[in-house]
């Protein structure tokens, strides 16, 4: 008798939500440059960034 495996694609989805949260903070970067705001921009960028990158081998099967 074969058993059956249950699979998410959970890690897929957190990686691209926080790749797409990544590249609007990019986008604030590129906006505001001269500006503080481009610094913070730059801040979540990478923080969002990373995340995305853990959040894809967390769920990852």
């Amino acid at each position: 008798m074969a058993d059956h495996t249950q699979t998410t694609d959970k890690g897929v989805g957190v990686g691209l939500v926080f790749g797409a949260v990544a590249i609007i903070s990019a986008l604030v970067m590129l906006t505001t440059a001269p500006e503080i705001s481009a610094a913070w921009g730059f801040a979540a960028a990478v923080t969002f960034s990373a995340l995305a990158i853990v959040g894809m081998h967390f769920y990852w099967h």
